[in-house]
């Protein structure tokens, strides 16, 4: 029966995911908060692994969440249930798009999705900031060595990236060192 939900839930995800793999953050909170599967600071975890790993972020987190409920059946599941939506959507708008594709209406709903999709991107980035801010509080305050620590990284981080020009993969190194050097 928990293939049957963990379908179910992943494939509604994948059904309003509209932006993209980032765009699933706010739903997977949600889902986090109903069924209990994985904690937020999981949730934290999950962006981690799945930003760092090859592959579509929501389909990776979707894999790491089924697997944490379910096992490898449970990862094959909820994988299956997020990218279900996708297919069939994009069955039926490769259809319709070329008989429709100079429809004022059709060009209208592609516009009226753009900042639906910048929403949920930035909703994303919200959520997932004041989840890792929050992760190692325990009843304390949001400033501590640590969440100072965290973002005076970020900040150095986003500067770096600016300024050195390497490949994201030597960032991505670099913050796992630096997460390691002072146990964050």
């Amino acid at each position: 029966m928990i293939w049957i939900r963990l379908f179910a839930e992943f494939f509604i995800t994948g059904l309003f995911a509209v932006g993209g793999g980032a765009a699933t953050i706010p739903l997977l909170r949600d889902m986090s908060a109903r069924t209990g599967w994985f904690t937020l600071g999981e949730l934290a975890d999950m962006v981690a692994v799945a930003e760092s790993t090859p592959g579509p972020i929501g389909v990776n987190m979707a894999s790491f969440a089924g697997y944490r409920t379910a096992g490898i059946p449970g990862a094959v599941t909820a994988t299956l249930g997020i990218v279900t939506p996708s297919v069939i959507v994009v069955l039926i708008i490769a259809r319709l798009l070329d008989k429709y594709r100079e429809n004022r209406i059709t060009q209208s709903v592609f516009r009226g999705l753009r900042p639906a999709s910048a929403a949920l991107i930035a909703s994303a980035c919200f959520s997932l900031i004041t989840t890792v801010l929050n992760a190692g509080r325990a009843g304390g305050s949001l400033v501590s060595y640590g969440n100072i620590t965290a973002v005076c990284l970020a900040a150095a981080l986003v500067a770096a990236t600016r300024r050195i020009k390497a490949h994201p993969i030597l960032f991505i190194a670099a913050s796992a060192v630096v997460g390691i050097i002072f146990k964050m």
